[in-house]
């Protein structure tokens, strides 16, 4: 069943606030997907920040369960829960577009670029 949880103001470090989308709708996803895609064409650097939660089964081969992706301070976090949701040629475009450069932070701290 597809869901689409919207929060605000959600306090991260400090004094900054985020915008949260939680789906596994694929319209919502497409929605959020074309609101960045808008906000990028407008940047000199096309980054978008990601990260992958993967599923936690004993002994089962790691899936992606979630992905988390952010594109700049005003534009909302969108964490898509690919565990529950069909697959989505737009968002598979998404990734693969060369315009633009993902990035994420690993727990040591380096930053990873693609």
């Amino acid at each position: 069943m597809a869901f689409s949880d919207k929060y605000k103001d959600v306090e991260a470090h400090g004094n900054t606030k985020l915008h949260i989308i939680h789906t596994n709708d694929k319209k919502q996803m497409a929605i959020s997907l074309a609101q960045y895609e808008r906000h990028l064409r407008l940047q000199r650097h096309k980054i978008v920040g990601i990260d992958l939660e993967y599923n936690n089964e004993p002994g089962a081969m790691q899936k992606p369960a979630l992905v988390q992706l952010s594109v700049g301070k005003t534009q909302p976090v969108l964490l898509f829960q690919l565990s529950v949701a069909e697959r989505c040629t737009i968002f598979d475009n998404f990734l693969a577009n060369p315009r633009y450069t993902f990035a994420r932070a690993r727990h040591s701290g380096d930053c990873q670029l693609r």
